[in-house]
């Protein structure tokens, strides 16, 4: 508890100006990618290994990658940094695929997945390089990203021997943003995306917005509120979000959607939503094919479903598993997902409401589809400034599990505290579920330990609106790189309010 205290009162942003003598004025826009020039003093240290850029590959990733480098490079170190040739200080980058140098030096790339990266200081034909390798362009993307970060926090980039890869499959932000350009507990301004101009204007802010999800790890997007319009899944809005996700994509973002479960009745014309009734599994399924037609890599649905208020499978007396898997069996064909959140409780049921989604969702660990994800919150209540962990932590281990998070300050004077949410977010992650013993941490259930289960993730709920600070203050866009930081890696600490590292 003294420690949290301590972490809350904590007076500085992960955006603040690194350099204190720095004259130049901030308006927060940059975020943490402010890429300012180091100090003179060891500028010559880091420009002898940042001479010039060599790429394979030219896949809308890679490019993304390049274009990054370049523009951190040559803010870092106050000069141009290019694509160019092999020579003494190149930074490398590639897959064993499309490098033949990346190939050649049998890198551990293997146990890294799709998003790992390998960062090594080697010798290619007599050259002294930094090679920057991933199994896949997206791990090269975060591998691009890394080594900037290392240069930011003035760490040495002399000897570097680095392999990482995220613990979780699924790291995803949810916009509670309405299609009329309001954000529900939204306290920076309206919506970022602008519905009313797409498909035929993308701003270009979305492709800063993409740059900074994937600086720190972040690999989706769901684009509307949870209390869903079933207008979102209609034709003009499917090539609306088509547009946000060409977009996103080079960035390894996939995007998502809050569907609304009554959809079937509303948009669809049946005289039913009821999860087993035939005509409705199939209307689902044709929906997804229709979107997916559209976004081919469309990673699925997030779903508030039979709470406050809003249509569920309760409405039918099916249960929530019986909703999810409906869902889930239109999406599985095409690899999506469904995230189904459990934050579940009605002023009609007389038990005690921390308790309620417990009595709904334990009893049907085991039923859920492999490609269901549970999400759940970080506490039994409601996103409170303190709060014990949820008990379904732990109490699932025949279900994918998901822990979700709240960016923006909903209970924390609308934003108007001074808070560092990330230390809550560790908080919760190192709480002990003592599900198998000792040790059994919330982090521990949602990285797939019990059960080994291989579809895992955690969802941040976003802050990020038009404001251009994006969060509505400097400060508080420390909670959007902290969540981040903590999906790629929940056994990690929360970073430093100062360094914006471990």
């Amino acid at each position: 508890m003294a420690g949290f205290r301590l972490r809350l009162m904590a007076a500085a942003s992960v955006a603040l100006c690194l350099n204190a003598g720095m004259a130049r004025a901030e308006d927060g826009y940059d975020l943490w990618l402010r890429y300012r020039p180091v100090e003179a003093a060891t500028l010559p240290a880091y420009r002898a290994h940042a001479t010039t850029i060599v790429a394979a590959g030219t896949s809308p990733t890679i490019t993304a990658a390049v274009s990054e480098l370049k523009r951190g490079l040559s803010g870092l170190l106050a000069g141009d940094v290019t694509a160019g040739q092999l020579s003494d200080g190149a930074i490398v980058i590639g897959t064993p695929a499309s490098s033949d140098i990346v190939k050649s030096l049998n890198l551990p790339l293997a146990k890294l997945g799709d998003e790992g990266f390998v960062i090594r200081t080697a010798t290619v034909g007599g050259h002294a390089v930094t090679v920057i390798a991933g199994n896949t362009d997206k791990g090269v993307l975060y591998g691009a990203f890394r080594y900037l970060s290392l240069i930011e926090t003035r760490k040495p980039v002399d000897a570097l021997d680095i392999a990482d890869a995220p613990k979780l499959k699924v790291r995803v932000l949810d916009h509670w943003d309405n299609l009329d350009g309001t954000v529900e507990r939204g306290y920076a301004g309206r919506s970022i995306w602008d519905w009313w101009r797409l498909p035929d204007l993308k701003d270009p802010r979305y492709i800063d917005y993409a740059r900074a999800d994937a600086s720190v790890g972040i690999n989706g997007v769901v684009l509307n509120n949870v209390n869903a319009k079933p207008d979102s899944l209609t034709a003009p809005y499917i090539e609306k979000t088509r547009a946000i996700a060409d977009t996103l994509r080079p960035y390894g973002i996939r995007v998502y959607l809050s569907a609304r479960f009554s959809a079937p009745i509303e948009i669809g014309h049946l005289k039913t939503a009821d999860p087993l009734d035939p005509e409705v599994r199939a209307w689902w399924k044709a929906k997804a094919d229709e979107i997916y037609a559209a976004i081919p890599d469309f990673g699925g649905f997030l779903v508030k479903a039979s709470s406050e208020g809003q249509p569920g499978p309760g409405d039918y007396h099916r249960t929530h598993a019986d909703g999810a898997n409906m869902m889930a069996e239109a999406v599985g064909p095409h690899g999506g997902i469904i995230m189904w959140r459990a934050f579940v409780y009605s002023e009609h049921d007389a038990r005690d409401r921390a308790k309620q989604a417990s009595y709904e969702f334990q009893p049907l660990d085991g039923q859920f589809a492999p490609n269901v994800l549970l999400q759940i919150k970080n506490g039994p209540i409601d996103f409170q400034p303190r709060e014990p962990f949820h008990p379904l932590f732990g109490a699932m281990p025949k279900t994918n599990e998901m822990l979700e998070v709240q960016i923006t300050k909903e209970y924390l004077g609308q934003a108007t505290h001074l808070v560092y949410s990330t230390a809550l977010y560790e908080e919760t992650l190192k709480a002990d579920t003592f599900a198998q013993g000792p040790g059994t941490t919330v982090a521990k259930v949602i990285e797939g330990g019990i059960g080994n289960h291989p579809l895992t993730g955690m969802a941040g709920v976003a802050n990020t609106g038009s404001d251009r600070n994006w969060s509505g203050s400097d400060f508080n866009q420390a909670d959007w790189y902290g969540f981040g930081r903590l999906a790629w890696n929940p056994d990690d600490s929360a970073p430093s309010p100062k360094t914006g590292r471990a």
